[in-house]
């Protein structure tokens, strides 16, 4: 296997591939086989990559295979002429200037899909977490306060039955509305840019209302929007404000879509009763007001981590760069593609 512990410092016949997280070694096997591999985190040595350490890295490079960890801008994509495809094993890209690859004519894919049911599921269980106060109880019990039985013992909410609450109704969306309706037979209420198609709400027992009607409605809400410039702080403390002090909000979707400070200061006033996080704001720090708040089940971006569904993800990754460089049965038609347009410029 030929796998460069630095940047690219020689030519050879290949194109060349930067690997700029740590991934498993079958996944750097693979794209040995085709590429000459520039991989400085290896499988286990993760990067806090800066712009001008990412440029050094990358120099050279034909491809490059990232994270949502991995900043890839304007100034990168211009100090790296060679690039032709940047493939992230995430489905989220915000970390990725598409508009700047696209007028550079890099190829940008995602990994959409192969992670919805295991991202679901996640989701699912951090918003029973938070109704039914787990991570509370697990700390009461560790700390030895468990002595007596009361009726009022960390009592939470109900999941089965209650209405569920869903902010972004797609692939995830609609699983987690699936698993609450088929599976608990909660009413399920949601808010999308665009309305689904009368029969896929009929399918998944879910009802379109607008954003303030979900809010006062929803016992539990479940975040699950992209980022953008758009929907940073789409949950502030005006929209905590509308939500039952008894409702649960629930975060899968990415760090900034919800106000961490107004989301801690909400749960310590008891605007809402619990929280579950597993994005932040400026993550991997966390707003230190929700680490002092007992009401808020946090985990550190995991939603999709089944070692099935992470291999799955690279894999697909890895097929989005081979088919940018014309390679296997999906040669020059990266299934994943963002900007499809540039596979003209890029083929």
């Amino acid at each position: 296997m030929t796998v460069a512990p630095a940047a690219c410092t020689t030519r050879s016949q290949r194109p060349r591939i930067f690997v700029g997280v740590p991934i498993f070694a079958e996944v750097l096997q693979a794209l040995a086989a085709d590429f000459e591999v520039v991989a400085p985190c290896g499988t286990d040595t993760p990067a806090d990559w800066s712009g001008p350490a990412l440029a050094a890295a990358m120099a050279g490079c034909d491809g490059a295979f990232v994270a949502g960890t991995v900043p890839v801008d304007a100034a990168l994509i211009a100090a790296c002429p060679t690039l032709r495809a940047v493939c992230t094993m995430a489905v989220g890209y915000n970390n990725i200037d598409v508009a700047a690859c696209t007028a550079a004519g890099v190829l940008v894919s995602n990994a959409p899909d192969v992670l919805t049911e295991t991202t679901a599921d996640f989701g699912f269980a951090l918003m029973m977490a938070a109704a039914r106060r787990i991570a509370e109880g697990e700390h009461y019990l560790r700390a030895g306060r468990w002595k007596h039985w009361r009726y009022d013992l960390l009592a939470g909410a109900d999941v089965h039955g209650a209405t569920l609450g869903i902010l972004g109704m797609g692939r995830i969306g609609q699983a987690i509305a699936r698993r609450g309706a088929a599976g608990f037979g909660m009413p399920v209420v949601y808010h999308n840019r665009s309305r689904l198609p009368e029969a896929t709400e009929a399918a998944l027992g879910a009802r379109w209302v607008d954003k303030d009607t979900l809010l006062r409605t929803a016992d539990h809400l479940v975040i699950v929007v992209p980022y953008s410039a758009s929907s940073h702080h789409l949950i502030g403390a005006a929209e905590l404000a509308c939500m039952k002090p008894t409702a649960t909000l629930t975060n899968v979707a990415r760090g900034g879509v919800v106000d961490d400070a107004a989301l801690a200061d909400a749960l310590a006033r008891g605007v809402i009763a619990s929280a579950g996080l597993d994005v932040f704001e400026g993550e991997p720090a966390v707003h230190p007001a929700l680490l002092q708040v007992p009401n808020v089940v946090l985990t550190p971006h995991i939603a999709s981590a089944s070692l099935r569904t992470r291999r799955a993800m690279a894999d697909l990754a890895v097929r989005n760069l081979r088919a940018v460089f014309g390679l296997g049965e999906e040669a020059g038609r990266p299934p994943t593609a963002l900007n499809p347009e540039v596979l003209a410029r890029v083929g």
